[in-house]
C-alpha cells in the first residue's frame, strides 16, 4: 500500500504544474521560469564562458580544502572570501565582462519573483556560475562578500537537486529543503538576503534530454557595491 501510495504521490506531483512559493520572507521559488529557447541559450553562453582565460576552475579555500563544484566568475572574479578583477587564484586572467543582457535578466526575475519595488538600485553587474557533477555539493554558506544588499538571483539547468534554506543565524536547522530542476529561478532578499543555503545533493541523469548536459549549472547573479 505505501508503494503505492508513493506512485500516486509522484504521479499527481507531475500531472499537477508545481506552483511558485515563498520559502521565507523575501525568499521565492518560481518553477519553470526559464522555457526552453532560453535555457539552451544559457547554457551555450555558459559553456563559452568556461572557456579559457579565466574560465572554469576549481575553488581552493584558505584552509586547503577544495570546493567539489567547479566555478567561473563573471564581472567580478570571486574568491574566498573577497573579489577581484583577475582570476587571482587561476591563471590570471582578466575576468570576463558582465553582459548586459545578463543583468536585465536578474532585474527581470526579481521584478517577477518579489515584486518591481524589490529591483536593486545599482545593476547586476556579478555572475558567479558553479558547474556540479554527480558527486558534486555545496556546503551551508552566505553570500555575504558583497557591498550591496540586492536580492540574489539564482537560475538552475541541468540535472535537479537538492537546495537548502536556511536561517540568518546558523548553518544548522531550522532550514527548508527545495527540488531545483531546470529553468527554475529561485531568489532571496530582504530578510532573507543573509540566510544560509547550500546544495546537499544532486540528482544525475534528471536533465531535460532536450538540454544536452550532463550535470548541473547554477547561474547566481549580484550586485557587487563595489
Amino acid at each position: 500500500m505505501e508503494r503505492v501510495c508513493g506512485k500516486m504521490e509522484r504521479v499527481d506531483a507531475e500531472l499537477f504544474p508545481r506552483e511558485r512559493a515563498q520559502v521565507a520572507p523575501g525568499a521565492v521559488h518560481v518553477p519553470d521560469w526559464l522555457d526552453a529557447e532560453r535555457q539552451r541559450d544559457l547554457l551555450a553562453a555558459c559553456r563559452e564562458w568556461a572557456r579559457p582565460p579565466a574560465g572554469l576552475r576549481t575553488v581552493r579555500t584558505p584552509g586547503g580544502g577544495t570546493m567539489t563544484a567547479r566555478q567561473v566568475c563573471l564581472g567580478w572574479h570571486w574568491h574566498p572570501y573577497a573579489y577581484a578583477r583577475t582570476a587571482v587564484d587561476g591563471d590570471g586572467a582578466p575576468v570576463k565582462p558582465f553582459p548586459a543582457w545578463l543583468g536585465e535578466l536578474g532585474r527581470r526575475a526579481v521584478a517577477e519573483a518579489l515584486g518591481p519595488r524589490a529591483a536593486p538600485t545599482g545593476p547586476y553587474d556579478i555572475a558567479l556560475i558553479n558547474f556540479y557533477d554527480g558527486d558534486a555539493r555545496m556546503g551551508m554558506h552566505r553570500d555575504s562578500d558583497e557591498r550591496a544588499d540586492a536580492p540574489v538571483v539564482s537560475l538552475s539547468l541541468g540535472d535537479r537537486c537538492v537546495f537548502r534554506f536556511g536561517n540568518t543565524r546558523t548553518r544548522t536547522a531550522p532550514y527548508t529543503d527545495v527540488e531545483l530542476r531546470s529553468g527554475d529561478l529561485f531568489v532571496f532578499g530582504g530578510p532573507s538576503r543573509l540566510a544560509y543555503h547550500g546544495v546537499p545533493r544532486v540528482h544525475p541523469g534528471t536533465a531535460p534530454p532536450w538540454l544536452g548536459l550532463a550535470g548541473r549549472l547554477n547561474i547566481t547573479l549580484r550586485v557587487s557595491g563595489l
